[in-house]
């Protein structure tokens, strides 16, 4: 069977030329006698991979120097209680911005360890984001969190909000190393792997090195920034098989014209799919139009009684997983780097298609 195009929110699609690498590698790596996958993560080559693999990463994002990053495990839903833990440092509040399914899951998990102010939503009953003139922003908070890109209903701030003199906190799962962004503008950025980075199970945290201190009593080392950084991200065994395999998508991006290119292409997917959209009177789309998403497309058809055929159709055309989450129905394209602009033409000309002939 030939490989189909993926448009999975997470784990997602990566880059065929990646994993025809991987496979390659599987058996024995660069003349080691064995796979990565049975590699000490202390050994010398595990660290090699370990130190370029960073490299590249603070090459493509340009990361500053005084930033540290980590290789974690347990996901970015981890981090929604590592946040509070290690940043509070003493105070008593954290802002938050509620836009979304996950930013509103990491406003639950900070309200077991310190207060939490919203400080901005999504209107009500809309798909959209705050303006930073609506934010009610606490001087006083230990940093302000929020989701540049909500996955699952489609929304993405199209500003950086400014927070004065308090550290900014931004969840990328869905949105880092698909375009250049400005690190310096946050205190930490963390995301999990699953969606442009590589496969489940490893998360990315770039942290500015001033905000690593004491976290709140009885936080396990596990969970405690220093311990994890103070290690180089090897207080215990970490997810060696997609660090590597990290570093191979680094690799592939830096072959492949970097972050603006790769930008670039992402906006041509996202608009393409976008105009397929507006210009149909069979489809919709109910983000508004500021806040689209490059990433997460979601749309409903002219009848939800069509949504089983259109999926069961689609899938016989090679395109796979576009059913949308339960919370908004119809469907959702999520287009990440490794999916080509080839296999969002493929997704517009079947959609084409199937409003003609039910429309």
């Amino acid at each position: 069977m030939s490989r189909v195009y993926n448009f999975s929110a997470g784990p997602a699609a990566l880059p065929e030329e990646v994993l025809e690498q991987a496979q390659e590698e599987m058996l024995e790596w660069n003349g080691s006698g064995m796979s990565v996958m049975e590699m000490s993560h202390r050994g010398k080559e595990f660290m090699s991979i370990a130190v370029e693999t960073e490299a590249d990463l603070r090459e493509l994002m340009s990361i500053p120097d005084n930033y540290k990053v980590m290789f974690l495990q347990g996901g970015a839903s981890s981090q929604f209680a590592m946040i509070p833990m290690n940043l509070l440092q003493g105070k008593k509040s954290a802002d938050y911005i509620a836009t979304g399914s996950w930013s509103k899951k990491a406003v639950a998990e900070a309200k077991k360890y310190c207060e939490v102010n919203i400080a901005g939503a999504s209107p009500e009953g809309q798909f959209a984001v705050p303006g930073q003139e609506q934010l009610k922003l606490n001087p006083d908070a230990a940093y302000v969190h929020y989701t540049p890109n909500e996955t699952i209903q489609g929304i993405e701030f199209p500003y950086i909000p400014e927070t004065a003199d308090v550290p900014l906190v931004a969840d990328l799962s869905s949105t880092i190393i698909s375009r250049p962004i400005d690190v310096s503008r946050y205190a930490l950025i963390y995301a999990g792997a699953q969606k442009n980075i590589g496969p489940a199970g490893l998360t990315v945290v770039i942290i500015r090195e001033d905000l690593i201190g004491e976290p709140i009593a009885g936080t396990p080392a596990m969970l405690t920034y220093s311990t994890l950084s103070g290690a180089d991200s090897m207080y215990n065994t970490p997810p060696t098989y997609g660090w590597y395999f990290a570093g191979l998508v680094l690799k592939w991006l830096k072959r492949n014209g970097g972050l603006k290119h790769m930008a670039e292409v992402n906006k041509r997917k996202s608009e393409n799919l976008y105009n397929a959209i507006d210009s149909s009177d069979f489809y919709n789309n109910p983000v508004d139009v500021n806040c689209r998403s490059w990433m997460n497309v979601p749309f409903t058809l002219a009848s939800a009684d069509l949504d089983a055929a259109f999926l069961a159709e689609a899938k016989e055309a090679g395109l796979v997983t576009l059913k949308g989450h339960r919370s908004v129905g119809g469907m959702r394209a999520s287009i990440y780097n490794a999916m080509p602009e080839e296999g969002v033409q493929a997704l517009v000309e079947f959609m084409a298609d199937f409003a003609k002939r039910n429309g």
